[in-house]
């Protein structure tokens, strides 16, 4: 298995036919394959080799879609960086990774000199879009002669995606060949992909829901329309403008469409499929979508980034308020063609239906691993099983339904927030005792960061200094949206942990959680 095999495949079926449309560009198969080509020249005239890494900071476009392959092509790695990370949360990645190129587009070009502090060998660096910086992606397309394409294949190293961790650093998750054509043709197989298939990426393609259908819908010989990342006014005016029929959202981005002025006036009766997941979907919302808009055929997918993003799916039928499959509704579905899901003990044994453990995922979209980190690969893959760290309990039919999440994470927006990283960015406060961060229901996020924090005898701490010090730490995103400081300590198990369902039990009791 090539990840190269589906732009193959799609330039020898449909060469004339549309691959890409970015602000009004587009390219066709033959295009893109020829440009892919070249762009992967270009790399091995930088000195990318088999396994060598390739970062890429940059929003969402054509020429990014372009340099993903372009990167498997010439045998190397890509690591897309989450654009919505501090500077330091991205040169941590990149000393990380060791890359030969960085790609930036104009958001990041003045960045670059601080994420390359300290490498041992300086990489060299390609400016995407109108990045002023190192050398231009496009001239060098346009200047490459073109390479014959790698054998890398099956169980190489294709892909690093980060994701964060409990312990403050981000992970890099291996993701092989194998696994992102087995991802694609799930995906293909679940969510009906096909030639005639116009999607919308918005999700970032750093991120596993942006990057999986874009190899997916590659495979698929489909069309990829790309915007540079979720608005909704610009989302609303590329579906009708492009005749966009398939999309995939988190609730979020839901909520903000059809709260959006232009929603009741915007022409989307191209759209045929919306999936979405990432994070919990409240039922309000859910029949709200199904009430306004009942021509939509909705599907469920959960996963995680250790599983190359898919692992269960609920398909249309069962988004139904009445009949025999209504009461499926809230569940994530069953396991997606391709893999195996069980829901076992601590020490791996699988439970009796009903019951609560953790999600445990077999199957060839299981990653290969952390990149330099074996304990807690170690930790993560047990016996050929990947356990995921989500408590979920299956029924006697294979629906799962989660029910927390065993890393503590919080999901806002979409985004994976690590409570552990979040409460060591509070404790560099000195004025700190001790501190919890905890998800609590957001109508509008889904969930929102909140942060129960006691001070230091004598300190004088605020919320707004709390969360004003996060900001010069970490990601915007993660950081709490509210803030309790309290006098007492934070109730304790016998173990010594603090007793996290506790502090969520006030703010969960009247909400349901997935």
């Amino acid at each position: 298995m090539r990840l190269t095999q589906g732009l193959q495949r799609a330039v020898q079926f449909r060469p004339r036919q549309t691959a890409t449309v970015f602000r009004g560009r587009t390219r066709t198969w033959s295009e893109f394959g020829q440009r892919v080509r070249r762009g992967a020249g270009a790399l091995r005239e930088r000195a990318v080799s088999a396994g060598d890494r390739v970062v890429v900071i940059a929003a969402n476009s054509d020429d990014y879609a372009e340099l993903l392959y372009a990167v498997a092509w010439a045998g190397g790695v890509g690591v897309p960086l989450n654009t919505r990370w501090s500077v330091r949360e991205l040169a941590d990645a990149v000393a990380d990774s060791r890359p030969r190129v960085i790609a930036v587009d104009e958001s990041f070009a003045d960045i670059v000199a601080e994420l390359v502090v300290g490498l041992a060998e300086a990489p060299a660096v390609l400016g995407l879009g109108l990045a002023e910086v190192g050398e231009s992606w496009s001239a060098a397309v346009e200047s490459g002669t073109g390479c014959s394409e790698s054998e890398r294949s099956d169980d190489d190293l294709a892909l690093i995606c980060y994701t964060g961790g409990t312990t403050g650093s981000a992970k890099g998750v291996m993701l092989s060949h194998r696994n992102l054509v087995s991802c694609s043709l799930m995906w293909i197989s679940t969510l009906r992909f096909d030639e005639q298939t116009r999607y919308l990426h918005s999700p970032g393609f750093f991120h596993m829901a942006g990057a999986a259908p874009l190899f997916a819908l590659t495979l698929a010989a489909g069309t990829h329309v790309i915007v540079p990342k979720f608005d909704a006014a610009d989302v609303l005016n590329t579906i009708e403008t492009e005749r966009v029929n398939y999309c995939l959202f988190v609730p979020t981005m839901i909520t903000m469409l059809m709260n959006h002025e232009d929603f009741a006036h915007r022409d989307l009766s191209s759209v045929r499929d919306i999936e979405y997941g990432a994070s919990p979907m409240p039922e309000a919302l859910l029949r709200r979508v199904m009430h306004e808009l009942p021509e939509w055929r909705l599907v469920q997918g959960y996963g995680c980034t250790e599983a190359t993003a898919l692992v269960t799916a609920l398909p249309q039928r069962y988004h139904v308020l009445d009949g025999p499959w209504s009461g499926k509704l809230q569940t994530a579905g069953r396991a997606a063609a391709g893999v195996e899901v069980r829901i076992v003990d601590p020490d791996g044994i699988e439970l009796p239906r009903g019951e609560v453990g953790e999600i445990a995922v077999r199957g060839p979209v299981v990653m290969l691993g952390y990149w330099d980190k074996p304990a807690e690969t170690t930790a993560a893959l047990r016996a050929g099983w990947l356990h995921t760290g989500d408590g979920a309990r299956m029924d006697d039919e294979g629906f799962v339904t989660i029910v927390d999440r065993l890393k503590d994470m919080i999901v806002s927006g979409g985004e994976n927030i690590y409570s552990g990283e979040v409460e060591q960015a509070i404790h560099t406060d000195t004025r700190v005792a001790e501190c919890a961060v905890i998800g609590i229901p957001d109508e509008h996020w889904g969930e929102a960061v909140h942060a129960v924090v006691v001070p230091r005898t004598g300190a004088d701490l605020t919320g707004n200094e709390v969360i004003a010090h996060c900001h010069t730490l970490i990601a915007g995103y993660k950081c709490p949206r509210s803030v309790e400081i309290r006098a007492e300590p934070l109730p304790l198990t016998g173990a010594g942990k603090i007793m996290k369902p506790a502090l969520r039990a006030p703010f969960w009791t009247t909400s349901a959680t997935r």
